[in-house]
């Protein structure tokens, strides 16, 4: 009985182990990145080969990635980009949804692709360019420093959070693809909702428009009606001085922004005391 106790143990133990997964470093070990463009998240999956002393990009045999060749733009099964809200991708209109990278690299000039079956993978041979979302053409460049892993990046975030670049670098090649978020009609629609909901939302709202160039005299409304819950907050009082300001009200900036200056320096402000001294300056 003890012998086929053991027996029965070695059987289980070795049958465990046989569906056990080994942990090892993967060649090309998989890579997530993301961010947010406007108010559209943009998240990247991908796999990154390395270069191992190889010949990355060219139209010599030796070349990993040859000229002219539909490449899946990374290790395995290639790279997804997905995108919450629609967006225009290197000025072509992409719905929101999820799409897979392709690319056709050249010496001076990259193909990049967006295609709706996702299902493919890294299988090109099964690519049908009817199925391209977007397909543009953009100049690549040369780096002074080389990328020895496969990287991509959403870089170039403008002030406004408006417009990122897809970044793709290896080697010494740095290949660039505009996006465009236009949050403008998602804004509005939060403003006309949330500034019912809640009348704190209404300095948002107001330095939304400031910001952006809309209606000032409707970010003054706003602006005095948050205050007048709050007839002493300092950041309020600067920013209705900035609204005045852009309405041409110097007089009436001048005083809102000394207001502010008096009430940062009861808070311990400093950082308010100065913007409002630059203000004031701009306004004489």
């Amino acid at each position: 009985m003890k012998k086929l106790f053991f027996v029965l143990s070695c059987f289980f133990v070795m049958n465990e182990a046989s569906f056990a997964q080994m942990q090892l470093p993967q060649p090309s070990p998989a890579a997530t990145v993301s961010t947010v463009v406007g108010l559209t998240d943009v998240k990247v999956e991908y796999s990154r080969p390395k270069g191992k002393g190889r010949k990355i990009f060219g139209s010599t045999p030796e070349s990993v990635v040859p000229f002219g060749k539909l490449w899946r733009t990374a290790a395995n099964s290639g790279s997804k980009v997905t995108f919450s809200d629609d967006v225009t991708f290197g000025g072509a209109s992409v719905p929101k949804g999820t799409y897979l990278l392709l690319s056709i690299p050249g010496a001076l000039e990259w193909t990049v692709i967006l295609y709706k079956d996702v299902a493919m993978g890294g299988n090109t041979e099964d690519y049908d360019q009817a199925k391209d979302q977007a397909r543009v053409v953009v100049k690549s460049e040369v780096l002074t420093q080389k990328v020895e892993t496969f990287t991509i990046e959403i870089a170039d975030l403008s002030e406004n959070g408006k417009t990122a670049n897809l970044q793709l670098l290896w080697e010494n090649t740095s290949v660039k693809v505009p996006i465009v978020a236009d949050f403008d009609a998602k804004a509005m629609k939060s403003i006309e909702t949330y500034t019912k909901v809640n009348p704190n939302n209404l300095v948002n709202a107001a330095n939304y428009y400031f910001e952006n160039g809309k209606d000032l005299k409707q970010a003054l409304v706003w602006m005095n009606t948050a205050l007048e819950s709050n007839p002493t907050a300092f950041w309020m009082l600067y920013y209705k001085a900035r609204i005045q300001k852009a309405l041409n009200d110097k007089a009436g900036a001048l005083e809102t922004s000394k207001a502010s200056w008096e009430e940062a320096k009861k808070a311990e402000r400093p950082d308010f005391q100065r913007m409002n001294e630059e203000l004031q300056k701009s306004l004489k």
